[in-house]
């Protein structure tokens, strides 16, 4: 089970403490370990030595390399999902995700931050790592798309698609998929920019890419002018 790293570790039982403390050094050494020699060339036995833990111990916390390299990620979308089981969801979903999304960067803790933006560089030079990206937040997807098809009553829209079995649910997930799509353009713009961006900045990407979505949607395209 994943601990939220926006609870405070203080409250924590001393187990729990110790298991988020050994959790973290993982990560924190995979993250090192990767960015210095590359992911490929490191060996699981290079991170299990590194922090002095047997690989049967590993794999209580982790499932592979990729997963540990991921894990500021996973931790975000898991606060995601926690933030939209306990906020009240009403007016356009698009802008009630967008929201969600801003209040789950908001609760992430310092330490966090920083080892997301790690990650997120490996991620951008890493076909590994990007590949088993877009494979969680694919499974992401269907945890948030299940978890608002509980919550949400009849959804309304002002177009003309017809109201046939699925349509709802089709809405919902295009509305999704444009959520994940905005935020992958900010979390890009984020990693390959300055190497102090913050979580401002971050926040602010993440802005600018939701503000862009309504003109995206309106672009038309003109023939290219030959001769």
């Amino acid at each position: 089970m994943t601990t939220s790293t926006s609870e405070p570790e203080s409250v924590l039982p001393l187990r729990e403490r110790k298991r988020l403390r050994t959790r973290r050094a993982l990560v924190d050494t995979a993250l090192a370990r990767y960015a210095r020699d590359g992911f490929d060339r490191t060996t699981l036995d290079d991170l299990t030595d590194d922090v002095e833990i047997s690989k049967r111990t590993f794999f209580r916390y982790f499932s592979s390399k990729e997963e540990v390299a991921l894990a500021p990620e996973k931790e975000f979308w898991d606060a995601f999902l926690d933030v939209l089981r306990e906020t009240g969801l009403s007016g356009p979903v698009l802008g009630a995700l967008h929201r969600t999304l801003i209040t789950a960067l908001e609760r992430m803790d310092g330490e966090w931050e920083r080892r997301f933006a790690e990650s997120r560089r490996l991620v951008e030079r890493t076909p590994a790592l990007a590949a088993h990206s877009l494979q969680h937040c694919a499974e992401t997807t269907d945890a948030v798309l299940a978890l608002l098809s509980t919550r949400l009553g009849p959804l309304e829209a002002d177009d003309t698609l017809p109201a046939a079995p699925g349509t709802d649910e089709l809405r919902l997930r295009i509305a999704l998929e444009i959520t994940v799509a905005a935020f992958r353009c900010a979390l890009h713009a984020w990693s390959t920019g300055a190497a102090d961006a913050g979580r401002p900045e971050l926040i602010a990407l993440t802005d600018r890419a939701f503000a862009a979505v309504p003109g995206s949607l309106d672009l038309t395209a003109r023939p290219a002018e030959t001769g």
